[in-house]
């Protein structure tokens, strides 16, 4: 007889990256034709040399290292991130409103822990980041979708009409994933003061904001006095600093929410990684300039992508930015079956828009999601000859 299974989890998709790289399996790609990954939004590279040599450094000489440390983060790192985003956002963040994760997933889980429950509500925008959905799914919190149409910007308004008694809070990604969409300050503003007015949290994703092409803050929310009462910060340190081994996050949020969140986090995971910790904060104390390069860097692949795609006949770029482009292919295939034959016939891995999207809305069988910022700008080109001659 087996044994039980949580009716929740079972109904919970699969990882949407572990399902695609099963259609390579048995397939072989020759030495002058190699795969080309653009399924996973993930640094492939080491960190620089600095960094790793103070992880190695820590890893030797500091005891603390290997022991436990506090639930909610080393005190310097919190410090550290915020000074800068004080200095960043033009806001007063103090230590106290700063929590470091296992990574900004778990960042997410925990809040959401925190804020609903079985038979609650949670608006995300489509297409949405799937992890966010997959935890909502397994916990019981019923996703509202809110359709962003072909800019991928979503809509105050529209949201406002999907509030009822049950919901809980509204999520944002900027820029996006996996839409790469930077959304405009004044949206991001709107959807403060509509959390604010309906008494729900907003929950603003920040993971990418290190590649965001604009200069300055992104938005002003931490300005505002009254940020605490409603508004939640994610960040991800995986991106900037290539730590994606170690991860390392961060909540930025009322304490009051952090000691709630506090029960999560000692929970599942005790403390964050204490190397992945000392890494996120030699980073930032170590390696603006370095990352100011990275961003060029990705901005220059941006530039690419979006050019590449311009060539295509018949494709169309929704949107285009950080690590993601997000397309509408031209073939009468669905975008699964379309992804399938590019990984096995073209050599090209990338996500179909039905992972991004609810089962019931046919837009997603004509988008694709490719994560770029693996690939240089000759890859790029590689990629757009290849993508070509499948349509040929």
């Amino acid at each position: 007889m087996p044994l039980p299974l949580n009716p929740a989890v079972a109904a919970t998709e699969a990882p949407p990256i572990m399902a695609a790289r099963r259609w390579l399996d048995g397939v072989t790609f020759p030495a002058d034709r190699p795969l080309i990954n653009v399924s996973q939004a993930a640094p492939v590279d080491p960190p620089p040399e600095g960094l790793r040599r103070a992880i190695a450094e820590a890893a030797l000489t500091d005891p603390a290292a290997h022991l436990y440390g506090p639930v909610l983060g080393m005190p310097d790192l919190r410090d550290e991130l915020a000074a800068q985003w004080s200095a960043a956002y033009g806001g007063e963040i103090a230590a106290a409103d700063v929590a470091i994760t296992q990574g900004c997933n778990q960042a997410f889980c925990a809040v959401m822990a925190t804020l609903a429950g079985a038979g609650d509500e949670v608006i995300l925008p489509t297409p949405w980041y799937f992890n966010h959905k997959m935890w909502l799914d397994m916990t019981g919190v019923r996703t509202v979708a809110l359709p962003t149409g072909r800019g991928l910007i979503p809509d105050p308004e529209l949201a406002a009409a999907l509030i009822g008694p049950a919901t809980r809070a509204i999520v944002l990604v900027s820029p996006n994933n996996p839409g790469g969409v930077e959304y405009p300050q004044d949206v991001v503003r709107a959807f403060f003061d509509l959390a604010r007015a309906r008494g729900v949290a907003l929950i603003l994703d920040e993971t990418y904001r290190d590649f965001d092409a604009r200069a300055g803050a992104p938005h002003d929310l931490f300005a505002d006095p009254d940020w605490r009462a409603g508004f939640i910060h994610l960040y991800s340190f995986s991106k900037a600093y290539r730590l994606t081994g170690h991860r390392v996050g961060a909540i930025v949020a009322d304490p009051a929410r952090l000691a709630e969140v506090e029960k999560f986090l000692d929970t599942v995971a005790i403390c964050p990684n204490q190397l992945g910790q000392i890494a996120a904060l030699w980073g930032m104390r170590n390696l603006g300039q370095w990352l100011a390069g990275e961003r060029a860097e990705i901005l220059a692949r941006r530039a690419a992508m979006e050019a590449g795609l311009a060539a295509l006949p018949g494709w169309r770029t929704l949107g285009c930015g950080a690590y993601f482009a997000y397309v509408e292919h031209p073939f009468a295939l669905p975008a699964p079956a379309l992804a399938e034959r590019l990984a096995r016939e073209a050599g090209v891995l990338l996500l179909p828009g039905t992972m991004f999207m609810p089962a019931e809305d046919p837009a997603g069988a004509r988008q694709l999601r490719i994560a770029f910022a693996n690939v240089d700008t000759a890859g790029i080109a590689v990629l757009m000859d290849r993508l070509a001659g499948f349509e040929r």
